[in-house]
């Protein structure tokens, strides 16, 4: 027989190629999960469920030092008048 390929594939051949692409194709799924979080809705939830108010970031931002102590209190006293004005 010329030109033949023989027996073909066998079954471990067969089941390795399958593997392969059951791999493939998980790593994919993976991949896109992973670059595409607004689509698991525990992501979403968590951050929509806690927000930092104004005065935590202000707080925080003084705490880490991006601010001084005059700017913070400023900028606290006019968070507290405004929220008083609503």
């Amino acid at each position: 027989m010329m030109g033949g390929y023989g027996g073909g594939m066998g079954w471990g051949a067969w089941l390795g190629m399958g593997l392969f692409w059951l791999l493939l194709l998980l790593v994919i799924i993976l991949l896109v999960v992973r670059l595409l979080p607004s689509i698991r809705p525990d992501v979403r939830s968590d951050s929509d469920a806690r927000r930092e108010s104004p005065e935590e970031i202000l707080d925080r931002r003084f705490a880490q030092g991006e601010i001084d102590q005059e700017t913070y209190q400023q900028q606290r006293q006019t968070l507290a008048q405004a929220r008083g004005h609503r």
